[in-house]
């Protein structure tokens, strides 16, 4: 469940047709917006004043937005157009039947998996809105369990560890498989030499040693 105060509570229904009206997509982007989305809901409206917040910072509002979907595997650019034309922090909870996946959008999206409401779990945490936002981030978007542990580094470091931590796995994987398929004595070695750099680069990393 999302544990949010009862003052940051809005439940307002916007309709389709005058949310995509405002935003710049495709003719094939906003078809898919009216046959994959049932309804758009603010449920929730974060600010300094309801939060009773005491520091000023350059987010002004994080709004909590429930979108129901008629189709649960549907394209996801309609969220990210969302959020990239909206001046506001968006949180979106994504409803399908009795599942419901969080999305966040920081240079690009982020999933969580999906879930049963009663699995959700998201807090809030911070003394101000920029501090609660990366939090939020944090919540949705990292799911690595050695990044998870690193509290001394930003949100965006974080994730670009991450990023990268991912990228040494999918590499390391796949070299696996040309080192077996190769035949010549020297491609073979090299490949197993990247194949040792990706696996010492990925130990430091997950170590935190790096």
């Amino acid at each position: 469940m999302i544990d949010l105060p009862g003052s940051t509570r809005v439940d307002r229904r916007l309709p389709k047709e005058a949310f995509y009206k405002h935003l710049s997509i495709s003719a094939a982007l906003k078809a898919k917006f009216v046959s994959d989305i049932d309804r758009i809901t603010i449920k929730n409206s974060l600010t300094k004043e309801n939060l009773n917040l005491v520091d000023d910072t350059d987010i002004k509002e994080i709004l909590v937005l429930s979108i129901e979907l008629k189709e649960k595997d549907f394209d996801k650019k309609i969220v990210e157009a969302i959020a990239r034309q909206n001046p506001h922090k968006l949180l979106f909870l994504l409803r399908y039947e009795d599942q419901v996946q969080c999305v966040i959008y920081h240079s690009k999206l982020y999933c969580s998996k999906w879930m049963s409401e009663e699995e959700l779990a998201l807090t809030l945490k911070g003394n101000s809105l920029n501090e609660i936002w990366d939090d939020l981030i944090q919540q949705v978007a990292i799911h690595n369990e050695n990044v998870a542990k690193m509290n001394q580094i930003s949100v965006n470091e974080e994730l670009k560890l991450q990023d990268r931590i991912e990228q040494l796995i999918k590499n390391i994987e796949k070299t696996k498989k040309a080192v077996w398929k190769e035949k010549q004595p020297k491609k073979k070695f090299k490949l197993y030499q990247d194949l040792q750099a990706y696996s010492k680069e990925l130990k430091e990393l997950t170590d935190g040693q790096a």
